[in-house]
């Protein structure tokens, strides 16, 4: 959008300290007092002295930027997913096919960060895309994460699964049942076969 930056910002995935906030941009001020009116000498002290705060100014003032990881993370997932299926071959699949299958993939993120291991939902066969991985997998988040953050997440599960839209909306409910009924990787190859879910 020729919004050109002329500094390179640090970029920072989830801040601890203030999990309610889903993004955060941090900048540097510096404030001085400039003197108004010269002081007059009184025994030990200054009388009369006046001063104004007065702002310093510097080139390079933004010093990072930090994105909650909650949101950040599944957005990660489903534009991950586009890539995997472009990368693997999958080509010319319909809205409702590839948009269904990538807020899986976003939704299974949510869940493997906000959900306890034992708790969650694993469908009959594995959602591993490779052999060296497997389901569930586990927080990426070391020391788990804050209530506020849990409820941040279920609520962005409840919007992908209550979402009304065709491509988006009744996609994931499709691809999701497909999934919990046969696994990921066999409803990745029924994809590439058909073009569809499987039934």
């Amino acid at each position: 959008m020729n919004m050109k930056l002329d500094q390179q910002i640090p970029m920072l995935l989830g801040p601890h300290h203030m999990p309610e906030t889903r993004g955060l941009c941090l900048s540097e001020e510096q404030t001085v007092s400039s003197i108004l009116r010269r002081p007059r000498i009184g025994g030990n002290r200054l009388l009369d002295m006046r001063t104004q705060p007065q702002k310093l100014t510097r080139r390079c003032e933004v010093t990072a930027i930090l994105i909650l990881q909650v949101l950040t993370g599944s957005i990660l997932a489903h534009e991950l997913m586009h890539g995997w299926l472009r990368l693997k071959g999958y080509r010319n699949l319909n809205a409702e096919v590839e948009e269904g299958i990538c807020q899986v993939m976003s939704y299974l993120w949510l869940e493997s960060e906000i959900l306890p291991a034992s708790s969650r939902h694993a469908p009959s066969s594995s959602y591993a895309l490779s052999s060296s991985s497997s389901y569930p997998p586990t927080s990426s988040k070391k020391g788990g994460i804050s209530h506020t953050e849990k409820k941040l997440g279920e609520f962005f599960m409840h919007q992908i699964a209550n979402d009304t839209s065709t491509a988006y909306g009744d996609g994931f409910r499709t691809a999701y049942a497909a999934v919990n009924k046969y696994g990921l990787r066999q409803t990745l190859n029924h994809i590439r076969l058909t073009g569809g879910f499987p039934a």
